[in-house]
């Protein structure tokens, strides 16, 4: 019999659990994904900005202009949080801006863009669920949300075009 000032059971510590033990990414795999994510944010603005001053629609160059505005947040964004995690943010940008860079046709590069806004939301949907700090999850989720938005202005903008071709 267990005597009534003794606890029945013993002390629970998860809470003091470390986040990889716990199934949430750590500090090294959020650095790497971060980077990586950093890195595909600024080929997406570099492109976003070169794709506004290529002749094309008002609507076409307003959306660019939407995008490049909202991806160089999210490369200050990525480069603040991995300096909150004690790390210098990478200083490379991504192969996807010569590829993008490459395509001539305004609204085929919009289509392209496109796919790497859909990588992007991929990353974030495939890394939040493992992103323990409240911060950093909540930043993250906002960038998934404005990729998505962005997203679906593109293919808005390029169904308006398909139709009018």
């Amino acid at each position: 019999m267990i005597p009534e000032d003794e606890p029945s059971s013993p002390v629970c510590y998860m809470a003091e659990a470390d986040d990889v033990y716990m199934g949430y990414a750590g500090r090294d795999e959020l650095l790497k994904s971060l980077d990586e994510l950093l890195e595909a944010e600024r080929a997406g603005a570099k492109v976003a900005l070169a794709s506004s001053r290529m002749p094309a629609t008002p609507a076409y160059t307003a959306l660019m202009r939407t995008v490049r505005a909202d991806e160089a947040r999210w490369c200050a964004m990525l480069a603040e949080q991995i300096g909150r995690l004690k790390a210098a943010p990478s200083h490379k940008t991504g192969a996807f801006r010569e590829k993008a860079l490459a395509i001539a046709d305004p609204f085929d590069r919009l289509a392209f863009l496109n796919r790497g806004q859909a990588w992007v939301v991929r990353k974030l949907e495939e890394m939040l669920p493992r992103v323990r700090d409240e911060q950093l999850h909540g930043v993250l989720k906002d960038m998934l949300e404005s990729h998505r938005r962005n997203i679906r202005s593109a293919a808005e903008l390029l169904d308006t075009e398909n139709a009018a071709r």
